[in-house]
């Protein structure tokens, strides 16, 4: 009987240390799976040029393609007291800056008085038309609400700055953060030092890794 009684803890001391032993595995295999996973399946953080957008023809357009370059980033309208000041202090910006290492992105937006009615085709003909632009003109789009286009949310997000008025300005770096904000009202003299500065470091940065 004595044989029987101290049988009873070796025949069960097995199964439950197998038990552990799974249990542990589990556990472990699940942190490393956990680690792998936040490792190299962490989620991108978000630039201006991760985004995609619609030209003037609704064709989607990488903004991959401006990365490397500062872009100004502008929100614009065809019938607005802003109008002329603002297309061709643009378009010289543009011409005197760009095309390697600068360029001037403008969107179309009706949000705010109305003042951009026509399709999207018709302002870009008006463009180029009456100010001589060689800047790409996106596809119409919202920014304010809702329905609000992605890019031009984030551009509002990170600055913590939401358009009030057509030919507001935003000036993304090559790497695609946003490094300062304009009103409509301000002269071209004070965006000229904020995109000469961007440049330099872009021409500095290409010397370094010759």
């Amino acid at each position: 009987m004595e044989s029987l009684t101290t049988s009873y803890p070796l025949k069960y001391s097995v199964p439950k240390a197998r038990v552990f032993v799974v249990f542990l595995s589990m556990v472990l295999c699940t942190t490393v799976l956990c680690l792998l996973q936040l490792r190299f399946f962490k989620p991108k953080t978000k630039d201006f040029y991760s985004f995609e957008v619609k030209d003037s023809r609704g064709r989607i357009i990488s903004l991959e393609k401006y990365r490397g370059k500062a872009t100004l980033v502008v929100n614009v309208a065809s019938y607005c007291q802003y109008t002329d000041k603002n297309y061709i202090a643009l378009q010289e910006l543009h011409r005197e800056f760009g095309p390697s290492h600068f360029t001037v992105l403008a969107f179309p937006c009706n949000q705010f008085g109305e003042s951009e009615p026509s399709s999207s085709q018709e302002i870009e003909s008006f463009a180029k038309g009456n100010y001589g632009v060689t800047f790409p003109v996106f596809h119409k789009i919202k920014i304010l609400g809702s329905e609000a286009d992605p890019a031009f949310k984030f551009l509002i997000d990170s600055s913590k700055k939401e358009p009030r008025w057509n030919f507001w300005k935003y000036l993304v770096s090559p790497e695609g953060k946003v490094v300062k904000f304009w009103r409509p009202e301000e002269p071209i003299e004070s965006i000229k030092p904020e995109v000469t500065s961007l440049i330099r470091q872009i021409i500095m940065k290409k010397r370094e890794d010759l």
